[in-house]
């Protein structure tokens, strides 16, 4: 691997000659890890001073798994810097080859928990003379599985929290187990942004920000369903739209069973004229948006952050499975009931300063800590092996199995079959990627139609 090359500025260089490239690698296993990623690799590696702006190249690898998103779910992400055609798919023990043979600078795993352990195991075991930066964190708000999730994490060389409430409780966290917390790093979202919002004459339009797995049940999901069109026929002159993450088939962060599509089709009496299904960017959708609800979604923080008119919904209930306990103390909190008759939650200053939501102006610094941190990382150039918190020795009982999960032994290193074999020429390669699609086309069906099933003949 080469040597690397010092982020900070270099005397004896003259600002007319070449930097080299700072090489940086983001892999992820869902459109929003995705989104997230790429998004951070930027905001980390932009130069803080534009006469000085080290050339940055960025791969994108999507690790193959149930949620790896599909080409429709990459264009819809938005802009990040990474043309779509350009990301490829990998497994586990290609992605820590492709890190061994192409001498990457820095690392981001955008990652659920379990594939971020796997991952630092398996870089680990690489044993590099010179290893990547590795960063990794959360793609919005934390409101489950804090602990869990945290610890899977340990061993990253960044941590980035999302506020400052985030960085607070991450840390409390790991210096409560006896774990190194130096890792954790105030940051801020990487995808907020966005024109302030400005109502608009003639505009009335409100957003329900859906989310796959959030209410779960069938009776819950429909019920929000059954007032947002109530909402759109006591007001036939505003536009109300159901904002989707993923059409019927594909996979998001998190596994969405009953898709609000298909139980748009069983409305009584069918949709308002003034009710529509949307696809397409957040932030586009947001551009015309004159009051955002959800129960828990990210996109209530983006929608904050651009001063939109956001309500959290109260309907269902405020409670941690439903993720809305998060903006206790918001003023966000409201129901169906108030918002027909009029009602525009009013955000809490002092909530807001703690969210990292940014809204007053300061986002433009959001990275400057942890650009800061990996310049200095990178600038050490001799980085310590990777020691995360979880060993075969502190978790005989959890590590193992998350490893094998990613087909690694309990040393971090492949197992055997693990490794995909080199192509041997293009009829091959075609036949083995019809095979891929084919299994993961089984995979989701099994997962999405089959086992909610099984789970209700379970109940029965």
């Amino acid at each position: 691997m080469p040597p690397r090359t010092s982020n900070t500025a270099d005397p004896a260089r003259t600002p007319a000659e070449p930097r080299p490239a700072l090489r940086v690698a983001v892999l992820a296993d869902s459109d929003t890890r995705w989104k997230w990623g790429a998004l951070t690799a930027r905001r980390l590696t932009a130069g803080a001073d534009e006469r000085d702006v080290r050339p940055v190249e960025v791969s994108g690898l999507l690790l193959r798994g149930r949620a790896t998103p599909t080409p429709r779910q990459l264009a819809e992400v938005g802009e990040v810097g990474i043309e779509a055609e350009k990301v490829r798919e990998v497994t586990a023990a290609e992605f820590l080859h492709t890190v061994r043979d192409e001498g990457y600078d820095v690392v981001v795993l955008a990652l659920v928990g379990g594939g971020v352990q796997a991952m630092l195991h398996g870089l680990a075991a690489l044993d590099l003379t010179r290893r990547p930066v590795i960063v990794t964190g959360y793609v919005g708000v934390v409101y489950e599985k804090l602990a869990d999730g945290l610890l899977l994490r340990h061993g990253a060389d960044v941590v980035l929290a999302n506020s400052a409430h985030d960085a607070e409780r991450f840390r409390a966290v790991y210096e409560g187990v006896g774990a190194d917390a130096s890792a954790v790093t105030e940051a801020a979202l990487p995808f907020l942004g966005g024109a302030p919002y400005r109502a608009e004459e003639g505009r009335d339009t409100v957003v329900f920000a859906a989310q796959p797995s959030v209410p779960a049940s069938r009776a819950d999901r429909t019920y929000l369903l059954r007032r947002l069109v109530e909402h759109a026929r006591l007001h036939p002159r505003r536009e109300v739209l159901l904002k989707l993450r993923s059409k019927p088939g594909e996979h998001t962060t998190h596994i969405e069973e009953l898709p609000y599509q298909k139980l748009a089709q069983k409305v009584p009496g069918g949709l308002p004229p003034n009710f529509r299904l949307v696809y397409g960017h957040m932030g586009e959708v947001l551009d015309r948006t004159d009051l955002l609800v959800t129960v828990s979604s990210t996109a209530a923080l983006e929608s904050l952050h651009r001063r939109i008119p956001t309500a959290v919904l109260t309907d269902l209930g405020v409670r941690e499975p439903l993720g809305n306990h998060h903006f206790v103390g918001s003023g966000l909190l409201t129901s169906w009931d108030r918002l027909d008759g009029g009602h525009r939650p009013r955000p809490d200053g002092r909530w807001l300063s703690g969210q990292g939501v940014a809204a007053d102006g300061s986002y433009s610094a959001a990275y400057d800590t942890a650009r800061a941190k990996v310049a200095e990382l990178l600038a050490d150039g001799q980085l310590p092996p990777l020691a995360p918190y979880y060993t075969p020795a502190t978790a005989p009982g959890y590590l193992p199995g998350i490893l094998a999960r990613h087909h690694l032994a309990p040393d971090g290193t492949p197992l055997p079959g693990a490794a995909a074999p080199q192509e041997t020429g293009r009829v091959r390669g075609a036949v083995r990627e019809t095979v891929r699609n084919a299994a993961r086309g089984a995979y989701r069906h099994g997962v999405q139609r089959v086992a909610p099933v099984i789970r209700r003949m379970g109940e029965l």
